[in-house]
């Protein structure tokens, strides 16, 4: 591993760990979080898919826990939990 490498890994561990200290996200930080590109973000945004917030009219902020809640919504059911459903309903 050159020292390249090892200076952007260091400043990647270094950004996540700015990351879990904040609440208030930058577009940077959302996309570091998500791994989504910066446009897609504004895209969500613009079409109002993802939460932010915009105090003075222009810079966008983003609430850390509810972009988690917005990462985790649709969740999709495992094979196991569908077959036990469809026994409970069954049964009924």
């Amino acid at each position: 591993m050159t020292i390249k490498e090892l200076e952007e890994k260091l400043d990647r561990i270094e950004r996540y760990n700015l990351l879990a200290a904040k609440r208030a996200l930058l577009i940077d930080d959302v996309a570091l979080l998500t791994g989504w590109s910066k446009c897609y973000i504004y895209k969500l945004t613009c079409t109002h898919e993802i939460p932010h917030y915009k105090p003075n009219g222009k810079t966008i902020y983003f609430d850390k826990e509810e972009i988690e809640e917005y990462l985790l919504k649709g969740r999709v059911a495992t094979k196991l939990e569908v077959a036990m459903a469809a026994a409970k309903r069954k049964k009924q």
